[in-house]
């Protein structure tokens, strides 16, 4: 069946709604979306994209302290669970800097080649796990927008 004006013109609403840049993949994300019983009342999908800035939040912190001890292992496994968790709801930005951290810590490079300087290794999970904090912020901000309830805000 063909698409009515109509069904065009909410599609559109929808693009414009989801337009979050590079950072999340929209069909991904769309998909997370349509689990909703209500679009106006998103009880599935927003507490489900705020938890995952909470885990992100902790997950970080526990990078950071690897980073200082130099535990390459335990960057490798926190970088592939927050890249799974961020991949799952779309979030590219943050996964790709996950996948940068959990290779090093592999000391591999992105490419899967070996990379036996451990403080090469260090240095790009450092510039990764600071990447992947900004595009958290800025992502979380975007959501926190997205996810407002029209009545919220207004006296």
């Amino acid at each position: 069946m063909p698409p009515t004006p109509t069904d065009d013109r909410d599609s559109q609403e929808v693009d414009e709604m989801l337009d979050f840049g590079d950072h999340v993949d929209k069909a991904i994300f769309s998909q997370i979306l349509e689990m909703d019983a209500d679009e106006d009342d998103r009880d599935f999908s927003a507490p489900l994209v705020m938890n995952f800035f909470e885990q992100a939040s902790e997950t970080f912190e526990k990078m950071q302290i690897a980073l200082d001890e130099s535990n390459l292992d335990e960057l490798s496994k926190l970088g592939h669970f927050l890249k799974g968790s961020s991949a799952t709801l779309g979030f590219n930005k943050i996964r790709d800097n996950c996948q940068i951290i959990q290779q090093y810590g592999h000391k591999l490079t992105v490419e899967g080649e070996k990379e036996s300087d451990e403080k090469v290794c260090l240095e790009k999970i450092a510039d990764a796990l600071k990447k992947a904090r900004v595009d958290t912020e800025t992502l979380s901000k975007k959501m926190d927008e997205f996810f407002k309830k029209p009545d919220e805000g207004k006296e």
